[in-house]
């Protein structure tokens, strides 16, 4: 059975979400729930870090677009922190490293000039 840990916590920049484990088929609606959950306030940076991310696959890459679709229509930005080289490769082979903002650490995407990207 897949693992998947989600923490959210507050930035000043707006909402992160921690994923710890494995984002499939099984875990997905998981963080799609934890998303649904949260506000967005105009101009803010919903971040997933991913620093604990150990598999995604084409289930996690489809929660990680719902949660560009609801930051988006909460008028918010999305960033990704920490992306794992597996799954920067294949966000990469579907163009979706155009889509979103990759930052190298949660913290570098938490600094307040980061917020409007």
């Amino acid at each position: 059975m897949s693992t998947l840990t989600i923490t959210t916590r507050d930035a000043a920049t707006g909402p992160v979400i921690e994923i710890t484990g494995d984002l499939d088929y099984d875990t997905a609606p998981e963080l799609r729930r934890a998303v649904n959950s949260l506000t967005v306030a105009g101009g803010h940076l919903l971040l997933l870090d991913l620093a604990g991310l150990r598999f995604c696959d084409s289930s996690g890459i489809s929660a990680l677009l719902s949660a560009r679709s609801l930051a988006i229509e909460q008028g918010g930005h999305i960033a990704l922190a920490a992306v794992p080289a597996n799954t920067a490769r294949i966000l990469g082979i579907v163009g979706l490293d155009q889509v979103f903002t990759i930052h190298a650490d949660a913290a570098t995407a938490t600094a307040p000039s980061s917020a409007a990207r």
